[in-house]
């Protein structure tokens, strides 16, 4: 005779109200990304691994970080790939026009996604200080997958 097994749905993890340090711990890795970049993410997803409610935001976190450096090595690469494909300047004395041109447009760009991750980082820590099962957009779907979690 077998023992009787044990069978959490996923819909049930869900639902359930987590506990006071799982909700810290999950505003934590949301606060902690824009100071420690990706790895303050890892380690709280590694520390605390056995709550779903901590992965799943640490998780989003770092997923953020990670799509915030493509986005980062990105533009920095067609930055410098329009700047040295827009020649030498006909001096050797003066630098290229894209240069010039181009700077202002990479640097609003990385800051007006440095202020986009803030933005999220704050308003999801304070969401999951207050118990949600909140998802950012477009990742948090990918996140969920990665967690083992339903969201509704």
């Amino acid at each position: 005779m077998q023992p009787p097994s044990v069978h959490v749905s996923v819909a049930q993890i869900t639902t359930a109200q987590p506990a006071p340090d799982e909700t810290t711990f999950a505003a934590l890795a949301h606060v902690l990304q824009t100071v420690g970049w990706f790895i303050a993410p890892l380690i709280i997803l590694l520390v605390k691994d056995r709550s779903k409610f901590v992965r799943f935001h640490a998780l989003q976190a770092l997923f953020l970080q990670i799509a915030y450096t493509l986005i980062f090595g990105g533009l920095m690469t067609a930055f410098l790939i329009v700047v040295l494909l827009s020649g030498p300047a006909t001096s050797g004395k003066n630098p290229p026009l894209a240069l010039f041109l181009g700077f202002p447009i990479l640097w609003l760009a990385m800051m007006g996604s440095y202020v986009l991750v803030l933005v999220l980082a704050i308003v999801y820590a304070a969401r999951a200080g207050r118990g949600e099962w909140a998802a950012y957009p477009l990742i948090g779907r990918l996140a969920a997958r990665v967690a083992g979690v339903a969201l509704p």
